[in-house]
Formats: C-alpha cells, structure tokens, sequence
C-alpha cells in the first residue's frame, strides 16, 4: 500500500499503466513484477496461481473509462473479457434489445469480472456503462480463449455459468432446480413457521457441527492445541461430573479461554478468545457435549474430537515437541478468521437472545459493509437486530427464482452469486458486501431475476420482508419534518432520550431529536436552540461539534459569520418583558460559547481569511457593547477574549511579514529543525525544471494555484507561450496540473520533480539524474545504530509531522481542495513520510549485496517495528512491514530462508512478525488493528492511510446532500472519524526518558533525511540482481 496523495489524480504509481501500455512482445521480466504487485491487489485474481496470473500480466491491456460510457451493448458479438480494478459500472437489460427502455439491475464493482460470452461467441447478454471513472482490464478473445483451455479449473470459479463452477446450464429459458436447502444452508431461527429451522444435518451422524467435514488446517490445529493443553496443563483435560453424570475427557469453557489468554499476546480479549475457539467448534474439532453449536465463556463442557474415541492416547515426546513449536503460529491462526467465527455465532442467535454486546459488534460489522453505506445510523442499529444469518454450501444452488414474490433481502457477506434473467443466461455477478432482492420488497413486485451460487460456501446476511417493512415504518413514524412554504427545511429523528435504553430502564416520556437533514440555516438555528449551557460543550452538543467540524462543506465561513452575528442580535417577538431579557440573555450565552468553539476548532484556519478575522474582531466588540446592558456576559467575554488573542494577533503578525519561507519540501536542511505547521500564506522557494533540466527559481505562496505558479515561471523565463505545469517522477510518470490546481508542491512523490514545458515538449521530459536516489548500500553508521534508537527518533520526527496536520485537512483531502479552496500541505507531508518510510525499508534492502548483511537487515527492520509499536507510532509500523512485504523484498527467498536467519532470529522475532502481519490483515475492514488501537491510550499515531479510506468510504457512499437538503447524517459520520486524530493527540507525546538523553544526533539527523529509491522498477531490478530469478 501506499499512501493516497492529494492531488485529484490517481493515488496509485501509473508505473504498473505505463507496463501496460507496451505491446505484450516488449513487456520484460521487470514490467511483470510491476504489473503483477499490482493484480495481486485485484479481489477477482485473488485465487489464481502466479503462473496464470504471469499469462494474464503478459497479455493484459489497461483501460480507463469516465462516467457514463458504454463498454458495450445488449445483442453485440464481443471480442473482449474484463475485470474491473477500480470504479463501477451498471448492468442494463432490455426486454426488447432497445437501448431506450433499458433498466439497471445491478452494479460491477471493483474486483469483479464480465464478459465471458466471448468463450462461445454468445451475443452480450447486457448494456454495460460506466457509473463513474473505472478502470478495467482487457484481454482479448483469443488470448482469453488461450488461458481458459490451460488453466480452466482454476478459472471456473470466476466465470459464470455454464463455463464456471455450475454443472447444468442455465442459458436460454431453462433454470436449474432449486436445490433441497435444508441439505446445503443453514439458516438462522425465524419467526414466521414457513421458514427452516435452525440448522438441518443431511445425514444423522454422532456429532452435531456445522461444517460436516474439518478442513486439514482446522484438524491441525485442533490437535496442536490439546497435545499443547496436555503437555503445559493436563488437568484441563478429565473425566467431569455433573448432576450425576459422568462426561468423559472434558474441557470448561472459561478455562480453555483463561488459557489461551495466557499463552498468546494477539489474543486482546476474551471475546477474541471464544471466537478462536468458536472456530474449532464450527468445523467439529471441539464439540459441546450437548451439541450446542455455540461456544460460551461459561461453565460448559468442551471436548476435543480425538477425546471422542474411547481409546485416545496422550501425545508422545515428538508430538509434545512438535506442538510446542507450532503452538504461536496455531494461535496466530485462529485469531484471525476467530472475529468472523464469532460474528457468525452472534449472527446464528435468534435475534431476541441477542445481548446488548452483540448487537453492539453487529452494528460495528455494518458500518464497512458497502451497500449498507447509505443508511442512517439508526436503520443501522434497527438491522442488527433482525438479521438473519444464511450460509449455503454448493455452488449451484438457486435462493430464488424469477418470478417468485420476494421474501427477504440478502447482503452478501463471502462469496459470490450470479444474476440469471429468463432468456437471456446469467447477466452478471455480485461479490462480497453487493446486496440483492430489495427492489422486490419496496414494489411489493416479483423478483426480476434468478439468484444462482456460483461458488461454494457462500454467507449471506438477510433481512425478513415483514421486519423490513417495519423498520422503513418506524424510521417514518420517528421523523419530524419541519416545513415552510410547503417544502422541508428540517428533518429530525425522534429516538429515546437515554443513549442505550432496555425495555424496563428507559422512560418512554422523555424523547430527543437528532438533525437527520435540512438546510444550513435551518440546522444552525435548531441547535442553538438544543444547546445546554449547563454541561461541557462536547457532552451535552456534540451535533454542534459536528456542524463545526464539517460546516465548510455546506455552508462557508462568508455566510456563517453573518448568519452567526444576526443569530447573536435575534430578539423575542413576543412574550412578557422578562421572558424577553431571560430569551435575549441564553440567545447569546448560546451563540457566544458556539464562536468560542469554532475559533478553537478552526484556529489558525482562520487567520488565513481576511473576513473571518473581521468578524471575530466586530463579534467581540459587539459582546463588550452589550456587557454594559447585560453584565451577566461578563465572564463570558473574558472567556471570549482570553480564546480569541491569539487568533486575531497571530493574524495581525502574518499580515505584515510571512512566518516561514520553505525550500522544496522533500529536501533541505529545515527538516532538522522542528517542524511548524504551514500555512497556505507562507511562501516556498521551488525549483522549476525545463526540458532541458536547466531551472528557475520561483517564489509563490504555499496555497498558490497552477495558474498563479505558471505565470512565476513565464515572468522568470520571459516566455509568452502557453505553459503546462507537470510533476514528473523518477520512473518517468507524468501528472499534468490543472490551472486551478493548488498547492501542488506538496503533492509530488518523494523523488519527484516539478516541471514546465509546451504540451508538445511532453514527450521529451526525462527525469533528473538525482531522481534515481540512493546508490549505495546500508551506512556503516546505521548498521551500528541501535533499532530502539532509530524507532525512538522516527517517532518524534513523526509526531511533529502528525502534530502540525489540522483535523479538518482530512476533511479538504476527502472533499476537494478546489471544492473547498483549502490546503492539505501538512496531511500531504504526513502521507509522503509514509511512502518515504515504506521505500527507505526496500531500498536499504535492495542495496544490500552481502546476503548474510540482509539477513542482519532484516532482523533489524522486524526490530525498528517492533519498537514503533512499542512507541504507538502505528503509521511508522505499517510502513516498514509493508516495505518487507513489497514483491521486489518479499521475493528473496533466499534471505527470508536462509539457515542465518533462522538460527539467528529469536523465536520471539518470529512470533513478532507473525503477528505483525496479523495486526495488517485487511480483512473485514482492518478489524484486527481496529480492535488493537481501540486498547491504546494517547499519544497515538495512526496508520493515516487507513483514516483516509474510511473518510472516503462515508463520502462516496453518501449523498451530501438529499432533495436540496444537507445529509447532516452524513456530517455526523464524517465527524466521528475526525475525532479520532482528536483523540490520538488529546496528550502530548511525551519522549522516552532514556532515549532522550541520550540524544544521539547522528540518528536523528539520519531518520530525518531518507535517501530513498521511488522507482519500483528500479528496485524490481536491484533485487533480482541481488537473486535472480530461478528457472
């Protein structure tokens, strides 16, 4: 991974592009590797083996589309296959082939796979257009056709029917039967009788699990625990009695648990734990004795399934051994498919035995799932209690068919099922987190396709049509709608006054209203009036923390000051004389304490504005005018004045001189001073290269736009002509700035460059000789450094950029920096460090000749992590175990498997990686480094690529605005997310005693100025210099 930059193109290198582009006869060794890190990033070629995967990189085209292209139409013959590797595209059939009368009956999202057809020479069976900016990738029929003939059992799995993994076709008019259910799903109690029961065993067998035959992995696993509990702790494995009855060789629930806590550090909790061993009992390893099929935390018997033979023996001193040394590596397993185990479990519950604990992870779980993104947090929180967990176990097997009245909707949690319409084959495939089935329930109409498994051991989440219609009916009957002139202005939800309420603690007089949606004036006045001037502002007005925090999206400081200042001189229209002086007196109390928190939220923000300085300035002086008829203002007003010196003064002081004057950001000497937070007044000394390599100087603000450094550069050269501004990278990548562009500077890669040509001179860019980077090996001196040393000084080096990135520049990045006409020059500077830190770790490694100095390397690298943990600096160890795992590092087999490192490396630093690794598991949205950082007390740094993606997640997913209203639900979430890098930084980094007398200048200086190749081409030939590829 790598961090997103900030400029409105890609995120990601165009190097990968660039490979593409060539003609399949000259793409080299090299162009593969570059190609092949990035399609194994593609959910569709997840399962394929490298060799095909080496075929698809070699024969593969990059396409870029922009919204609302047609890739092609209903009736065509086509001539190429696709898988999507970013953006969307909709599915449209036509029941008469015109194009007109076209519907949309699903969306292809990223990691999905189309058009197959071409296998046969079958028309398209569907329009496909683009529903925003997608990439794609092309292979065309007769390559497509040669892949398929020799790797097709391995691709079967991503075509549809009848070249995927379904047997019996499913073209033309015929539909498959619908399979027994009850012998291939397990579907959750429901209260309606016609449904099936809570599990169904197609055979009768002596043991009751929900996997009828344990995977290899699971029985190993199984067995390397119990010979584990029976070698450390064999009195947790005995006969146990009970109400007079003797159970054989059992377990307890809590003491299995207690154990497991104290034998492995990835296990945080005891709910991680139960979901380990949850694991074991779905697959029938680890068996209830009264067939339960949930594993609790309790006073329960458990036994092992080889305790279940009357002639089990303990494990002999081999086994013993054996067992031991894989005991970390088993733990590390299991706690990372455990969550899904015990989301699963939860999920199996009937929903009234469901704790408030359980729906509380539930409501976690649906907060990443894509197609659940739209909804308000309430319809949220109503679906974790009425969802139905579903699993089917054969592909083939038909939920639904077209025609049949719709009954449930489905959510797919794993898997992937295909969209069969009558006539016309299967029209396309939906992959995990798509859903399906509810247009069927809003009309009250017959489903309009047949919803086929396409591969086995598919879960589903689903939501009954009755519990459906009841939860769109009480989110209607909760919402207060406030309107003038006949149209809404304020949408509200009425919900229970206390934040979690049971059915006998809560008082059902006692109701609160949440802003849901309305317009910018009509949200403002609301929560002035809500405001409680008896508590702490962020207890009692935490939608007043969000409407400041987000209202520059909707409403911008020119038309908040004035709306502010009129709510501040508002008077009473009616009412008794004193009722008057009592509205007039709260009125402004409100208002003034509001002011107080936007100049702290806002800060030094507002000094960059000319207007709002203006405004604080005639605000405190409306506040002391009015003291004097309403002394009860006065403390208020020192208050006021006290949280306001700063602002207006500082901006006072950068009107007449600029604070800092910056050489390029990614070198100089300023970056051994502490880092300051940069305004876009302060101005940068930039370099400026011409095509000839030959430069100017020019001098610009940092918020300057394209078109304003442009016109520098002209001034500089005394050219007339129309210039293009471009960043050009070190691997020749070209990025062409738009003139409303600004701050680019701070958007190029580590090694780039900013340059200015004619747009016929783009072609004749080369990239500058010092781009290329280090070309010496690891420093003598860094070798000798120690890893606490370096950890220590890359942490204080990186809370200084973390400290200096403002809350609200995540919400600029995530929104537009043009849109908003804000900077992001401090989130950019955080961001390249992470690149930085990532290219440093291959770099170093890549450059390292001496295979037994790599390997010493190496086990430095796990240390400087291990230690950037310690110092929870999160960002800094994302960033070097990403760098290990880069394909140019990872693919030096013989430095991870040399004998040196493995009769070096403590067992300690392996279980260290090992669960490094675990900490990074991307699935179910990162929720293993979710669940560890939800532990940590601040200071804490976090993996800021991480907080982006969610950012961009709730804004994709929802609409700003909704019927001309602001989506302040919306507001609400993108605000939770920003108070995150609040709380990371709600206490000072305080430095490690020890290290901080110690000083050691060299090393601070050292993390401070990476010499860093960015070329992944480049370092993709270093290291197979270093081990070439075996034949």
């Amino acid at each position: 991974m790598v961090a997103p930059r900030t400029s409105s193109h890609s995120s990601e290198s165009v190097e990968w592009i660039i490979c593409l582009d060539k003609r399949p006869a000259e793409r080299s060794g090299e162009d593969v590797d570059i190609i092949l890190a990035r399609l194994k990033n593609v959910k569709a070629f997840e399962r394929f083996p490298p060799s095909l995967l080496q075929q698809i990189c070699l024969c593969g085209f990059y396409e870029c589309l922009e919204k609302g292209i047609t890739l092609y139409r209903q009736g065509d013959i086509g001539t190429s296959w696709y898988a999507v590797l970013s953006g969307s595209l909709d599915v449209k059939v036509s029941e008469t082939s015109s194009y007109q009368d076209a519907v949309t009956i699903c969306t292809l999202g990223s990691g999905t796979a189309f058009g197959e057809s071409i296998l046969d020479n079958t028309p398209r069976h569907a329009t496909i257009v683009t529903g925003e900016f997608s990439e794609l990738l092309r292979i065309e029929q007769r390559e497509f056709r040669s892949l398929w003939e020799k790797y097709h059992q391995c691709m079967a799995g991503l075509l549809a029917p009848p070249y995927g993994v379904m047997e019996t076709g499913c073209s033309g008019d015929s539909m498959p039967d619908k399979e027994n259910i009850s012998n291939n799903s397990f579907v959750s109690v429901s209260k309606h009788q016609n449904k099936k029961s809570y599990i169904e065993s197609p055979a009768k067998s002596p043991l009751k699990c929900i996997s009828q035959v344990p995977s290899e992995k699971i029985l190993r696993a199984g067995k390397i625990l119990r010979n584990a509990i029976l070698s450390g702790a064999p009195h947790m494995i005995r006969d146990r009695k009970y109400h007079l009855k003797t159970y054989r060789q059992c377990c307890v629930g809590t003491e299995l648990v207690d154990w497991q806590m104290q034998q492995s550090s990835c296990i945080h909790s005891r709910i991680q734990a139960v979901g380990s061993w949850q694991v074991l009992l779905e697959e029938g390893v680890l068996n209830h004795v009264d067939q339960e099929l949930s594993f609790q935390d309790k006073y329960l018997f458990y036994r092992f399934l080889d305790d279940e033979q009357e002639d089990a023996h303990p494990p002999g001193e081999a086994e013993r051994k054996e067992s031991q040394e894989e005991l970390q590596d088993t733990l590390l397993l299991l706690s990372q498919i455990g969550p899904d185990a015990h989301m699963r479990m939860i999920l199996r519950k009937h929903p009234s035995e469901r704790t408030a604990d359980d729906l509380e992870i539930i409501y976690e779980e649906l907060l990443h799932i894509k197609a659940l993104s739209h909804l308000s947090t309430t319809v949220k929180r109503e679906l974790a209690g009425v969802l139905i967990f579903e699993s089917h176990a054969k592909a083939g097997t038909v939920l639904f068919n077209q025609g049949e009245e719709g009954t449930s909707w489905y959510i797919i949690l794993k898997g992937s099922v295909n969209v069969v319409i009558y006539g016309k084959g299967v029209v396309c495939t939906l992959h995990e987190g798509d859903d399906f089935g509810k247009l069927a329930l809003v009309n009250d109409a017959p489903r309009a396709a047949s919803i086929v498994l396409r591969e086995d051991n598919c879960h589903f989440l689903t939501v009954d049509k009755e519990d459906f219609n009841r939860i769109l009916r009480d989110v209607e009957a909760n919402t207060v709608r406030l309107k003038e002139h006949g149209q809404d202005v304020l949408v509200l939800e009425k919900s229970l006054g206390s934040s979690r309420t049971s059915s006998h603690g809560a008082s059902s007089s006692h109701y609160k209203y949440k802003v849901m949606s309305g317009t910018p004036e009509k949200i403002l006045e609301h929560l002035l009036e809500m405001m409680r001037l008896d508590s702490p502002f962020t207890e009692s007005d935490s939608a007043l923390d969000d409407f400041v925090l987000t209202h520059c999206v909707f409403i911008p400081n020119s038309q908040l000051c004035p709306a502010l200042m009129a709510h501040y001189h508002a008077e009473a229209l009616q009412g008794s004389e004193q009722e008057k002086r009592d509205y007039t007196l709260n009125n402004k109390r409100r208002v003034i304490r509001l002011v107080m928190q936007w100049a702290a939220v806002h800060g030094d923000h507002l000094q960059e504005e000319d207007s709002s300085v203006a405004f604080l300035e005639e605000f405190v002086t409306a506040v002391s005018n009015d003291v004097k008829a309403v002394p009860a203002l006065r403390d208020q007003l020192a208050e006021l004045q006290r949280s306001l010196e700063g602002n207006t003064d500082d901006a006072r002081v950068s009107k007449k001189k600029h604070k800092v004057l910056l050489r390029q950001f990614s070198m100089g000497d300023e970056k051994l001073q502490k880092r300051q937070p940069i305004k876009s007044k302060d101005e940068i000394l930039l370099k400026v290269y011409c095509c000839d390599h030959t430069y100017t100087t020019i001098r610009v603000p940092v918020g300057a736009s394209v078109r304003e450094a442009v016109g520098a550069v002209a001034d500089k050269l005394g050219s007339a002509e129309d210039l293009l501004l471009v960043s050009l990278g070190s691997s020749g990548e070209k990025v062409i700035f738009k003139p409303n562009d600004v701050s680019v500077f701070s958007t190029l890669t580590i090694n780039g460059r900013l340059f200015a040509c004619r747009r016929d001179q783009l072609d004749s860019l080369t990239p500058l000789p010092e781009q290329e980077g280090s070309s010496t090996g690891p420093l003598a001196s860094f070798e000798l450094m120690s890893s606490k040393d370096v950890a220590y000084h890359m942490t204080s080096y990186d809370w200084e950029l973390f400290h200096c990135v403002h809350e609200l520049e995540l919400l600029y990045h995530t929104f537009g920096r043009q849109t908003l006409k804000k900077t992001t020059v401090n989130l950019d500077l955080f961001l390249r460090r992470f690149n930085e830190i990532q290219f440093w770790v291959i770099t170093e490694m890549c450059l390292c000749s001496q295979l037994s100095k790599r390997v010493q390397l190496l086990k430095k690298f796990i240390k400087i992590a291990a230690h950037c943990k310690e110092y929870r600096n999160l960002n800094a160890f994302f960033a070097v175990v990403m760098g290990l795992s880069n394909p140019a590092v990872c693919r030096l087999s013989q430095t991870w498997e040399s004998h040196l490192f493995s009769q070096k490396l403590p067992s300690k630093f392996k279980r260290f990686y090992g669960e490094f690794e675990n900490l990074m598991d991307p699935s179910r949205n990162h929720k293993a480094y979710r669940l560890t950082v939800a532990k940590l007390e601040p200071p804490i740094i976090p993996f800021m690529p991480l907080l982006i993606k969610d950012m961009t997640f709730t804004h994709e997913g929802n609409r700003t605005f909704i019927d001309y209203l602001v989506n302040f639900e919306k507001m609400r979430m993108i605000a939770n997310t920003l108070k995150i890098v609040r709380y990371c930084r709600s206490h000072a980094f305080s430095p490690d005693s020890t290290q901080a007398i110690k000083n050691h200048p060299e090393v601070r200086t050292y993390v401070r100025q990476f010499k860093v190749i960015d070329n992944q081409r480049t370092l993709s030939q270093l290291s197979h210099g270093l081990e070439p590829r075996r034949s």
